[in-house]
């Protein structure tokens, strides 16, 4: 089926005036024509987000600490499903409106660069590689593999050079060198239209070398559709085009600012700036052909996901087919797999028959459940429900009290004044669990809850002042902890590590995510998740949070010594690596691992391969080139053929042009740190 040529043939019936309404995110229909109303506004970073009963899935942030791209194609395949049974129960009303449709504007596949940027747990860290496998993954498992339909449309955003500062987004010019350009900020979108043939791209706020995204003819015409072969279509971010002309101040007027959009090729405005688009055909600004170019690529992609037809296999999704059992039971697998360990004493696994006292602002919130982007499971469990039916149904018991505020410090004389609980809870305990941290509304996009003064970034790395005293005074008790950190970045953990027995990351886990901490608490599962972004030890370690140079950030360049490295994870069991051979091929290198599980428990491994740069500046320090999670029980050994791609190898130069590695070079396996690899190969480019 010819969809471009469907689409050509339908939009020549229409007139002007009617393909101009079809650029503006909220289409209205044409009757005359058989043409529904259709809002192409929707989410599903991790979930079908803003539409009632959904399943929650780990936030982006916690997609990536699993590791393993396989499961997030699980997910992705999940969410488009659930999408597509709303759809099917929405377009009985004739047409959709907002968060209704099966365009969804998700993954953000922007690279989490500074730790502050309070949008930085909707993306999947802060390597490119993994940010591209990732991403195409979901991509993949969103869009289905129908020869004819797609299932959802999935976008990549934003398009590009794009993470924080949040209150400056609307007028700031990012000017990054070619190197940092293409070796980290477009690498994932490189990487994933080549490789997933995505529908739809999300143009960013900001400018970029002094032009806006959503207006640039050289990053959206020569870079996205040229040198990358996107052949779908662009959609502005919201409000984006008005900025041209009210905050970077590049453009007169709306008609100006949409006509430059539009020529530039954003084929699709989320805002009002659309509506001036027939002041700037009168004026001379745009010409018809240039109208048709967008209205086209936007009727060719409501074709291709069925909604003029009768056959689309997706049409038969149930309508009632969201937040299904089995959805809840992946959430758990993956909210399981998200957790990871950065200390263990020897204190975890822990015996739910004993005594707990479960302590702190985080535990019994359901925020830090559901991340942002998110809709309404009809079922959450806590941190602390997760540990209180764990420990309950083994004839243990639990004490909990919340400690403190999450970040208020000054309270009145009439206010609650919760530590004295903490410490008479914490005493009476065998064991006390601390649930400290951050929750949604401290970390967010411009305008989210209690940071929205500051955008929605963090100042800094720090855990709030109040809940750092309050794990002090329990920490006077002498009483073993487990301190479970939950936020959607890197916190200073640099005390937790040096007091307690044990320490945790869990970001924001999904809707299962207190089931899923008791599965690893209590030794259900062995923890596999991996650090997906460098843990420093201070706000200090940071450059300028507006400089976009990738100097010293990021563990690729970072010249300090981290609290916790990128890929780093403990597990309750433990693994050898033995490198065996390797050899180039036509398409990369092709490496054999032994990897050995030497420890008494079944567990799954990240398995992970890192390329050291030589004496090549151009390349980075040390980069991620490889990534497998697989499961080996306690004893055996697995061998693997690592296929390392020739995308994985690739870097760019002074120019932003990509190269390939050659001479001799030094492969890491199980870290990105030489002092800390379980085993070294030199091999040969």
């Amino acid at each position: 089926m010819d969809f471009k040529k469907r689409a050509r043939e339908l939009v020549s019936k229409m007139s002007l005036a009617e393909k101009m309404s079809q650029m503006k995110f909220d289409s209205p229909p044409i009757e005359r024509l058989g043409i529904p109303g259709y809002n192409w506004w929707n989410e599903g970073l991790h979930g079908v987000a803003r539409s009632g009963s959904a399943a929650c899935f780990p936030q982006a942030i916690g997609m990536a600490a699993t590791f393993d791209p396989s499961l997030v194609f699980r997910i992705g395949e999940a969410v488009s499903k659930e999408a597509r049974a709303k759809y099917n129960g929405y377009r009985i009303f004739g047409g959709t409106g907002i968060y209704q449709g099966l365009t969804l504007w998700s993954p953000n596949i922007n690279i989490f660069r500074d730790p502050r940027w309070g949008r930085g747990h909707e993306t999947y860290g802060e390597d490119p590689y993994l940010t591209a496998v990732t991403g195409a993954a979901y991509v993949d498992g969103l869009q289905g593999d129908d020869e004819k339909y797609r299932r959802v449309d999935a976008t990549l955003k934003h398009f590009a050079v794009h993470s924080g500062p949040e209150s400056s987004r609307h007028s700031f010019d990012v000017q990054p060198s070619k190197r940092d350009l293409w070796q980290t900020y477009l690498f994932a979108f490189d990487y994933i239209i080549r490789k997933s043939r995505v529908a739809a791209v999300m143009g960013a706020y900001n400018r970029l070398d002094g032009v806006p995204c959503c207006g640039s003819e050289e990053l959206l015409e020569e870079n996205l559709r040229g040198r990358m072969g996107f052949e779908g279509y662009v959609v502005s971010d919201c409000g984006a085009i008005y900025d041209f002309y009210n905050g970077h101040g590049t453009s007169p007027d709306a008609p100006h600012a949409a006509a430059q959009a539009v020529k530039a090729g954003c084929d699709l405005n989320c805002g009002g700036a659309y509506a001036s688009l027939n002041v700037a055909y009168e004026t001379g600004l745009l010409t018809e052909e240039d109208i048709d170019r967008s209205v086209i690529r936007l009727f060719e992609a409501r074709m291709r996901l069925g909604m003029f037809d009768d056959d689309c296999p997706y049409n038969s999704i149930p309508k009632d087919a969201y937040d299904t059992k089995e959805h809840a039971a992946l959430s758990r697998e993956a909210a399981v797999d998200s957790i990871v360990l950065l200390k263990n004493n020897g204190i975890l696994p822990l015996n739910p028959g004993k005594k707990y006292a479960v302590i702190g602002p985080v535990a019994d919130d359901k925020l830090v459940l559901l991340g942002n982007y998110h809709g309404t499971p009809k079922k959450t469990t806590t941190l602390q429900r997760g540990i209180i039916e764990e420990v309950e149904a083994a004839g243990g018991s639990v004490l909990c009290a919340r400690g403190c505020h999450i970040v208020c410090k000054d309270l009145g004389s009439w206010e609650e004044n919760p530590l004295r609980e903490a410490l008479v809870a914490a005493s009476e305990a065998d064991i006390v669990i601390m649930c400290l941290g951050l929750n949604p509304t401290f970390e967010g996009e411009e305008g989210d809850g209690y940071n929205s003064q500051r955008g929605g970034d963090k100042p800094d790395i720090d855990i709030p002042e109040v809940q750092l005293e309050l794990f002090r005074e329990i920490a006077k008790l002498g009483k073993p902890i487990v301190f479970v950190s939950v936020s959607g970045s890197c916190l200073n953990l640099c005390e937790a590590d040096e007091k307690a027995d044990a320490v945790l990351q869990c970001f924001y886990p999904g809707a299962e995510g207190g089931y899923a901490l008791a599965d690893v608490l209590f030794g259900r599962v062995s923890p596999s998740g991996r650090l997906p972004l460098t843990f420093y030890r201070s706000t200090d370690d940071l450059p300028p949070f507006d400089d976009y140079s990738m100097e010293n950030r990021t563990y690729r360049y970072f010249k300090g010594k981290p609290l916790y490295p990128f890929g780093f994870g403990l597990s309750y069991t433990s693994f050898s690596y033995s490198f065996k051979n390797a050899k180039k091929t036509d398409s990369g290198i092709t490496i054999k691992l032994s990897v050995k599980n030497t420890g008494s428990r079944d567990s799954k491994e990240a398995v992970t391969l890192y390329l050291a740069a030589g004496d090549n500046e151009d390349e980075p320090p040390v980069r991620l080139i490889y990534l497998k999670k697989i499961f080996i029980r306690a004893g055996d050994e697995f061998e693997l053929d690592c296929e390392i791609e020739q995308d994985a190898l690739k870097y760019a130069d002074s120019v932003g042009n990509y190269r390939m590695p050659s001479g001799s070079r030094l492969v890491l396996a199980g870290s990105c740190r030489d002092e800390s690899a379980k085993a070294r190969k030199i091999i040969q480019l």
